[in-house]
């Protein structure tokens, strides 16, 4: 995927459509490393890998944007050493564009491990139990040694539920480190060639005023983006579309939106629907490996002994290689045998099905048809 010439070395959003009936949109985002189509779904690599998958494997499949951790390449093979061998570019042997998420979410997850200050986060490593601290210009200096093409702020991700002060508190928190990540980003931008775009994260829990604040104020430090972040952490999923609803208003239309860690199928066409650009999640690739694939109508039990006579393909309208080649009974049969090949195909399954449904909301927003088709998805698909 090309780049215009005269975006060959920045930033840009382009809206292609929206739907008549809907908040949903496409468009088109420049990088430097190739124009991504959006809306989008980003196959989660934590450790510059997705799991059991080559990224050739991904190229066929037609993944945009890889996610991996900062976190965790912090702790392992250290950014210094992805910087040395070219960034994550080099390092992975991936040539189109990467987001890399700050780590806030896993360092908060630590809970006994870590401690918030103004300063930053004191954690200690869930690998060899050293300790370590996480400020937002140490994170902008990992980030910037991994090379990604989209960065992330430091934020916390509140749990749910939360009191409305700790909510407040924190939001506000997320607010200062956001200014100083974009000070120290700018600083790191000046000794670089290849840019790299920062995003904010809208924090403030399932409280209106709070995530209305907290967009607004992040909106006014004009990044290249902003991410929804704190959502799909255990709240219901009603709450969490309200969520977006009354937030995403306040984010500029001219700007790519990117909900984090979300989600299920449904949950992807439904805030498509409202106005999201960018997605990423472990679903797909988390349960492939626990033996649970999507199709079209619902979730398939790879385990299940009712498939153990089924040499049907998992989704008989799915293109994909698993599809193509192997049964129901097949995978079935792999993940009683516990065969590492079992992980492959329905992980390499699920993803397909995944960027195809990113691909499929596409084409209906730019026929105008998004309405129709979301609604005849929502209404075949049993989760």
């Amino acid at each position: 995927m090309g780049v215009p010439a005269d975006q060959a070395h920045s930033f840009a959003f382009e809206l292609v459509a929206q739907d008549p009936r809907t908040g949903a949109r496409a468009g088109l985002l420049h990088t430097p490393h190739g124009t991504v189509e959006t809306p989008f779904f980003m196959p989660v690599g934590t450790q510059a890998t997705v799991k059991t998958l080559s990224q050739q494997d991904l190229e066929a499949l037609g993944a945009q944007v890889l996610l991996a951790n900062a976190y965790h390449l912090y702790l392992r093979p250290g950014p210094e050493l992805v910087a040395r061998a070219g960034g994550l570019h080099g390092f992975m042997g991936w040539k189109r564009p990467i987001l890399t998420d700050s780590g806030g979410f896993q360092v908060f997850s630590l809970s006994g491990l870590a401690r918030i200050e103004e300063e930053g986060v004191y954690f200690q490593s869930h690998l060899d139990g050293s300790r370590h601290l996480f400020s937002p210009e140490k994170v902008m200096e990992i980030e910037h040694a991994l090379g990604a093409d989209f960065i992330m702020v430091f934020d916390e991700c509140t749990p749910y539920p939360c009191a409305e002060e700790y909510a407040r508190d924190s939001m506000e928190l997320t607010l200062r480190w956001a200014r100083r990540c974009l000070e120290r980003h700018r600083q790191l931008q000046q000794e670089q060639e290849v840019p790299q775009a920062l995003f904010g994260i809208v924090q403030g829990s399932v409280y209106p005023q709070l995530r209305a604040r907290g967009a607004a104020e992040l909106a006014a430090l004009d990044l290249p983006g902003y991410a929804l972040g704190g959502l799909g952490v255990g709240e219901p999923r009603a709450q969490m579309l309200e969520t977006l609803e009354f937030t995403l208003p306040h984010l500029p239309t001219a700007k790519p939106r990117y909900l984090m860690g979300v989600g299920l199928p449904h949950d992807l066409v439904a805030a498509v629907g409202a106005g999201v650009d960018m997605f990423d999640c472990v679903i797909p690739t988390r349960n492939a490996r626990n033996g649970t694939a999507f199709t079209r109508l619902g979730r398939v039990r790879l385990k299940n002994a009712s498939l153990a006579q089924d040499f049907g393909p998992l989704d008989p309208e799915c293109s994909c290689q698993t599809c193509t080649h192997y049964s129901r009974a097949y995978l079935r049969h792999l993940f009683q045998a516990r065969e590492t090949l079992g992980l492959r195909l329905a992980t390499y399954h699920n993803l397909h099905f995944f960027l195809e449904l990113m691909r499929r909301m596409r084409r209906a927003i730019i026929e105008g048809d998004f309405a129709r088709w979301q609604a005849g998805f929502l209404a075949a698909y049993q989760d």
